[in-house]
């Protein structure tokens, strides 16, 4: 059973009221999905049976740390996370992440440096395959 989902919209609009608002020329917004595809199948060609779940699990203080982390980057001003957890559907949100920066490479640097490390270092996502 997961959790309930943020909403993006509530999210954007605390980011453009947030403390550092005005210095934010770009807010941009990562929504990770359980796909049917193996992670082995899209990033080694392994062939492999369709997934039909994923066990979800992850540190959540490392999470908080490595947001809070994000926001000492430069040009980084608003930084937030939430992750899932359980055993989860095909379609069913993993983690939404969002990035409020001045500019927009550095915008997107961010997010993806911050979605890297929870993904590397602070999940463990096991596949269930269908059978």
């Amino acid at each position: 059973m997961s959790k309930p989902e943020p909403s993006m919209d509530e999210w954007l609009a605390e980011g453009k009221a947030s403390e550092n608002a005005d210095k934010c020329g770009m807010f941009l917004a990562h929504n990770g999905i359980v796909r049917a595809t193996a992670k082995a199948q899209v990033r080694q060609g392994e062939e492999k049976p369709p997934v039909a779940q994923v066990d979800f699990s992850y540190d959540a203080a490392g999470v908080e740390a490595a947001v809070a982390d994000a926001l000492t980057w430069d040009g980084v001003y608003f930084a937030k996370a939430w992750l899932n957890e359980g055993v989860l559907e095909v379609g069913e949100s993993i983690m939404y992440v969002m990035i409020g920066a001045d500019i927009r490479p550095r915008c997107i640097d961010a997010l993806q440096k911050l979605v890297s490390k929870i993904k590397t270092d602070l999940v463990v996502e096991k596949e269930i395959f269908a059978e």
